[in-house]
Formats: structure tokens, sequence, C-alpha cells
């Protein structure tokens, strides 16, 4: 087995408290409004929301894929960070084995914040990556910041 690991970075003009209560703790709800062409939908299968539970995320028309399972790993409410790791779906394209996500959010100057988030792609045996994959998934996961930042300034008294 091989890991890759890739690392990506957002500025978004939200503050971190904001951006990690609609884009992590409201996900779920948030999502199918904001960018329904990519979810359809969340469904809470395990668990509370917290470490261990497991969570199934119906991918709306606009997508390749049909669904996923994430385990939710760790949550940090007061430092705004997010672990989570999907562990079945076509997403993982009979190549990985699972992906494993850290998501940060911390203050930027001028009030505004850095998305700062780490993928660890765990592949089966020794198949080769696809740095293109990689680079459409890194370009919608940039899409998804930018959206959730344009619904919060279109609606500015959310998640205050």
């Amino acid at each position: 087995m091989g890991v890759f690991t890739y690392e990506m970075e957002v500025a978004t003009s939200i503050p971190p408290a904001k951006m990690f209560k609609a884009f992590v703790l409201d996900a779920d709800n948030l999502f199918p409004k904001v960018v329904p062409q990519a979810i359809k939908s969340s469904e809470l299968l395990e668990g509370d929301g917290g470490p261990g539970s497991i969570k199934k995320i119906t991918f709306g028309e606009g997508s390749q894929f049909k669904y996923v399972k994430h385990k939710v790993e760790g949550i940090d409410k007061e430092n705004f960070s997010y672990c989570y790791s999907i562990i079945e779906g076509d997403v993982l394209m009979n190549t990985f084995e699972t992906i494993s996500y850290e998501t940060k959010f911390m203050a930027a100057p001028g009030g505004g914040s850095i998305c700062k988030s780490s993928s660890k792609y765990y592949t089966i045996s020794d198949i080769e990556i696809n740095e293109e994959q990689i680079k459409a998934g890194k370009e919608r996961a940039s899409g998804m910041y930018k959206a959730v930042e344009a619904y919060l300034l279109a609606n500015p008294d959310l998640y205050d």
C-alpha cells in the first residue's frame, strides 16, 4: 500500500468560527442548498455527528460519483479543525483503500480565514495515483469553499 499526501490552502473573507460552523458543523444542511449539483443529501447513519460517526453523502446530478461514506475521526470546535475518512463509495475507484482529510480554519489578516486541508490517499497495493484526478478533486474542494463563502457573504446573519 502506498500513501500520497496533498495539501491545499484556500483564503476566504469569512472569519474562522463562522466558516467552521457553516463548512463543518452545518455542512449536512448547507451543502445541498449551496452546491446541489455537487451534494444532493447527507445522512447520519451511526453516531451523533462526533468522532466515530458514519455519514452517507449522496452526490448531485453534476457529479461523476454516486455516494461516499465518511467516518468522523475528530472534531475540535475550539480550534476549528475537523478530520474524517472516506471509508466506502465509488470515489475510492477501486484504487484507494481509504482517503483521510484534515481541515483547519485559521485567522487571516483582515478578519478572514485560511482553510488548510491535508489529504492522505491510501492506495490498494502499489497502484499508481492519477495526478489529474487529484488536481480535479482539489479544484472541486476549492469551489465548495468559495460557494460557501459567497453564500455567507449574501447571508451575513447566518452562523453568528
